[in-house]
């Protein structure tokens, strides 16, 4: 699912046809729509936020000793 949260907030947005083939493998349609709902909402509100400068509540704060997970490292691990 990260893959496709990747995919999906990408400028433009690029699913691929393996990529897609490999999430109708294990999600049906119905299922599938509600994920690229579910990723297309929070990207918008995420690009929203800082269209008018909305910054973190920190809530989270990452530790500063680790690099940023990526979906990349997460498969491969």
């Amino acid at each position: 699912m990260l893959e496709l949260a990747d995919a999906l907030t990408a400028t433009p947005a690029n699913v691929t046809p393996e990529l897609r083939a490999r999430l109708q493998k294990r999600f049906s349609t119905p299922e599938l729509v509600e994920l690229g709902a579910a990723i297309a909402w929070e990207n918008f509100r995420a690009r929203s936020n800082r269209v008018f400068g909305f910054g973190s509540e920190g809530f989270y704060k990452p530790d500063q000793t680790e690099e940023p997970a990526t979906a990349e490292a997460i498969r491969s691990a």
